[in-house]
């Protein structure tokens, strides 16, 4: 029996354009790309060279410094072209796909221990969808953590419905679970919302944590800090929801199969819903005519962490929704002396802040400059952890790693604090910082 847990800090952003229930049909894409840059801490060497035949599931880069983790294409075809910047720094692998896609096989344990299934995942590359607490990175293959999360429910603005998209994938994802449940050893902790049905981990070997309260109550980093904090000297493992099924997957087939359901929300998006799509497919396959004629900015992700990327890239190794809304980056003619019904406020500027359930037309403005960084007390009301999230900052930018340690660096990463980067009245880049201290926290560490 997990813990019952009632968060009363964060904030539910409410936006247009939610995602409907029913999946589309998409054309499929020609030609699809892994991106090094989507690793943390990731030192790649490439696995292939252009004009190799490559199947799904086959190596296509590597980490130098730990060889034993790769990255595995996501389908079968030939390596086009190697998209190189600055300093020959590898920026695309890009597969031309075979209309039918060849997998590798893998051996698949008959009963699951421990070495097993790390035998399994590294084999397979399917050990690069665990990710580690702190630095969000692909954990060592020698780690051990003192225990795994998966969150089975997303509270981000307009994230999608995992009841909806995991329904009709439930044996590979209990069998995810369950291979999890031996990696931890018998450490594996989901978190569930109210609304999180049942049937998504009954019959699991798990400890069960139920988060009732606003966002950001879906970030796992929020869960881990409630039921398990992270300590300098210790690493937590977690998984997102669709990961652990492709995971499940290769432990059910012998075959790595990279396909996931995203959801394509957004004002700009004519009719918000469901794709299944596979891993480093194009964007424009996903996005051309869904969207509005109007200026507009696409999102890998949601708006309040995501990635700003275009038609012309490529889909994120763990990315499972892509927002488009509108662009606008014109100052508004005295904004700050109008009533400002339709203007979102948390601090009370606005008279907004009597309805709590009316949803905002928000764009790309930031409506202000970077100014003073003063204490507001605003980020201590959306940020649901047991830390000074100001003093966290300040000792960032100070470069006081000592201090870093004590105000709880290891226990955040950067979407943890992104509610607190939107109700700045500073407009300080509050992740940016955030990312800053857990590089040097690694660099120095």
């Amino acid at each position: 029996m997990g813990k019952q847990i009632k968060l009363k800090k964060g904030f539910d952003i409410k936006i247009p354009g939610a995602p409907q229930k029913q999946i589309g049909h998409l054309q499929p894409s020609k030609v699809f790309s892994i991106k090094p840059s989507d690793f943390r801490n990731f030192s790649y060497k490439l696995s292939v060279a252009e004009g190799d035949e490559v199947v799904a599931g086959q190596s296509i880069i590597f980490d130098k410094e730990r060889p034993e983790i790769f990255i595995p294409s996501p389908v079968s075809g030939e390596v086009v072209e190697i998209v190189r910047a600055e300093k020959r720094r590898v920026t695309h692998v890009r597969i031309l796909a075979d209309k039918d896609t060849k997998f590798k096989s893998f051996d698949v344990p008959s009963s699951l221990s421990k070495e097993s299934v790390k035998e399994t995942l590294i084999g397979s590359g399917t050990w690069s969808y665990l990710r580690q607490r702190p630095f969000d990175s692909i954990p060592d293959t020698d780690s051990e953590p003192k225990s795994i999360f998966v969150s089975l429910f997303d509270s981000s603005p307009l994230a999608p419905d995992y009841n909806y998209l995991l329904k009709d994938d439930l044996a590979d994802l209990k069998k995810g679970l369950e291979v999890l449940g031996v990696l931890s050893g018998g450490k594996l902790n989901i978190g569930v919302s109210l609304a999180t049905e049942a049937s998504l981990y009954q019959g699991v070997d798990a400890t069960v944590n139920t988060f009732d309260g606003p966002h950001p109550a879906g970030n796992v980093g929020i869960q881990i800090h409630h039921v398990d904090p992270i300590r300098p000297g210790q690493v937590v493992w977690y998984v997102a929801p669709q990961d652990v099924v492709i995971i499940g997957r290769v432990f059910n087939s012998g075959k790595y199969q990279a396909q996931r359901k995203i959801a394509l929300v957004g004002s700009e998006v004519q009719s918000p819903q469901y794709y299944t799509v596979v891993s480093g497919q194009s964007i424009e396959s996903i996005v051309s005519g869904k969207t509005t004629d109007a200026p507009q900015r696409i999102i890998q992700g949601n708006v309040l962490h995501g990635e700003q990327t275009t038609k012309d890239n490529f889909l994120s190794y763990y990315t499972n929704q892509i927002t488009v809304i509108k662009e606008s980056v014109e100052p508004e003619l005295f904004g700050w002396a109008l009533p400002g019904f339709g203007k979102l406020s948390l601090n009370h500027s606005f008279p907004s802040w009597l309805m709590p359930k009316k949803v905002y037309n928000l764009d790309t403005r930031i409506n202000g400059e970077e100014r003073a960084f003063v204490v507001t007390g605003e980020y201590e009301k959306v940020l649901p952890m047991n830390i000074m999230p100001v003093f966290l900052l300040k000792s960032i930018l100070a470069g006081d790693i000592e201090r870093m340690e004590n105000l709880g660096i290891h226990e955040v990463s950067e979407e943890d604090f992104a509610l607190c980067e939107f109700v700045c009245t500073s407009k300080i880049d509050v992740q940016n910082i955030i990312k800053q201290g857990l590089d040097l926290l690694r660099k120095e560490g």
